[in-house]
């Protein structure tokens, strides 16, 4: 009998410390929700969010740059920066001037135009 008692001594022990140590990872989640909620909340900018820094000049950029342009790839990339070498670095002074470059429309123009500066 003295054995069942310790036998049920320690489950309830085992069953208190399993209780507080799911309780301990509770409050932890919570904790981390509410930091990541308020930290969203804080006017921290979106990722999709563009900043003037990270805006490329089309006059200047290296090919690299400008292939990661949406819908621009590695040939609109070279085709823009011979375009741009052409003329001296200075082809480009809107949105609407890399219309001139082979392969370039409207829409892939107006698609860019955010990504873009001109100086």
């Amino acid at each position: 009998m003295a054995t069942d008692s310790f036998i049920q001594q320690a489950d309830t022990l085992q069953n208190k410390i399993q209780s507080f140590a799911f309780c301990l990872a509770l409050s932890a989640a919570v904790f981390i929700s509410v930091c990541f909620v308020v930290s969203s909340a804080g006017g921290i900018e979106p990722p999709n969010k563009i900043r003037l820094e990270s805006r490329i000049n089309p006059n200047y950029a290296p090919r690299a740059s400008l292939a990661r342009l949406p819908g621009i790839g590695n040939r609109r990339a070279e085709a823009i920066e011979n375009f741009s070498k052409e003329n001296n670095n200075r082809a480009f002074e809107s949105c609407d001037d890399l219309q001139k470059v082979k392969g370039i429309g409207p829409k892939t123009a107006a698609d860019i135009c955010e990504w873009l500066k001109f100086e």
